[in-house]
């Protein structure tokens, strides 16, 4: 992709209501645009991101068993008020209205009424279960407050899925499959999520949350360095210094956002929808219920908020939109232009084919450090520049995003330094 051909470009104008790291750089970068508070429109870059991070999602809940589908957003009343949804939390969580023939509507911000009855449709015997079928759709959320960039919006990317079972020991397990996969996803997000005890409304004792650590983090949670054991402080009698009841270390408190979280729901909805299978007993007994939850915008906005310094964004490398930046350097040499334009185009070509994403950066007139600080603010994992200097070595200048050290590399060596270091 040429930087002259796309659309969304960096600014150096903040937001005046960018109350976060994310709000601020993602709009700044070009990655996002506000259409309001808490609505944002995906611009080329942001939506590259986004896309990889639900590719990341997909790849680790259909290695637990999942099934894809897709439900959808809007919504009928008379499913929410089986459950007493509609109501309680009502108007204060969901966005209800009414349409023709004055039937009301609302707008999914989660989908357990929906998927349940589904399922009653396919589920008879004990020979349908188990099974877990899991969505990537946009919900919506009437938030009083809509705050914190991607991490507080009133329309945002959610995966949901739903697991059926025929008895609480398989739930169990699968519960724990669906933990292990959710700590794959945010190690390739680049993310160190907490597995945390929270409250398990009226669910169960506990649920479990994922949270990172980060100052700009909304939930206080209490953790153990030595073990990883952690709490929600809304359920937890800790105080900070406190000693860890698994292996005896230290407990510390500290601020973290939350990017999932894992429910047992066991009979709630099942119940509600009369939602049985005839077992080998005969008998009819009640499915039992899991939910696990994932906001890939809100992992992209933790991303931001976790890596990122003074310049920019810092991308990991598997969320990164592209692989590197190739930046043209010119002068006053009509001649040594040429070569340069020449060797990178030429460049930008081979790392294409080969499977690596290159954004190149071909503006003519911008001053060298113009470009290298629209490098820093996009945050790209590595930063190659062509310049009539460095072609006099026949070499381009390598700099990762997160180091200061330049080094000069073969043009004829770029492509496999970078298919390395992606593979690391």
């Amino acid at each position: 992709m040429k930087y002259s051909k796309l659309f969304g470009k960096t600014s150096k104008t903040v937001l005046h209501d960018a109350d976060s790291v994310n709000a601020r750089l993602l709009t700044q970068a070009g990655f996002v645009d506000q259409l309001m508070a808490g609505v944002y429109t995906y611009l080329p870059l942001g939506l590259r991101t986004l896309d990889k991070i639900k590719q990341i999602v997909r790849e680790e809940m259909n290695a637990i068993g999942g099934q894809e589908i897709l439900m959808p957003a809007l919504l009928p009343k008379d499913l929410w008020e089986t459950t007493g949804r509609w109501s309680d939390p009502g108007p204060e969580v969901m966005f209800q209205f009414k349409g023709r023939g004055e039937r009301e509507y609302g707008l999914g911000w989660t989908h357990e009424e929906i998927v349940t009855p589904l399922a009653k449709r396919f589920v008879s015997s004990y020979r349908d279960l188990p099974f877990a079928v899991y969505q990537i759709q946009d919900k919506f959320r009437n938030e009083p407050r809509a705050k914190s960039g991607l991490l507080r919006g009133r329309e945002f990317s959610m995966k949901d899925l739903y697991s059926f079972h025929a008895n609480l020991e398989d739930l169990d397990r699968f519960y724990e499959q669906a933990a292990q996969a959710y700590q794959r996803i945010f190690q390739r997000c680049g993310l160190a999520a907490l597995y945390v005890e929270a409250s398990g409304g009226a669910f169960s004792k506990y649920s479990h949350e994922f949270q990172v650590l980060t100052e700009s983090g909304e939930d206080i949670i209490f953790h153990c360095e030595k073990c990883g054991y952690a709490q929600n402080r809304e359920i937890s009698e800790f105080a900070d210094g406190d000693t860890c009841p698994k292996c005896g270390g230290t407990m510390h408190e500290g601020k973290a956002i939350e990017v999932g979280n894992i429910f047992r729901l066991k009979d709630r909805f099942s119940t509600a929808f009369g939602l049985t299978y005839t077992g080998a007993d005969g008998q009819e007994h009640d499915v039992l219920m899991g939910c696990y939850g994932i906001g890939p915008s809100r992992v992209l906005g933790s991303a931001v908020e976790v890596h990122h310094d003074e310049r920019g964004i810092c991308w990991p490398k598997e969320i990164t939109p592209y692989s590197a930046q190739v930046i043209a350097v010119t002068g006053k040499d009509s001649g040594a232009n040429a070569k340069v334009l020449e060797t990178c185009e030429q460049l930008v070509q081979d790392l294409t084919i080969t499977g690596l994403e290159p954004l190149y950066d071909d503006r003519e007139g911008v001053r060298a450090g113009e470009k290298f600080a629209d490098a820093d603010l996009i945050g790209l994992p590595v930063r190659i520049v062509i310049s009539e200097k460095t072609l006099a070595q026949n070499s381009g200048e390598w700099k990762l995003r997160t180091d200061e050290k330049l080094e000069l590399v073969a043009v004829s060596d770029i492509v496999g330094n970078l298919q390395r270091f992606f593979r690391k």
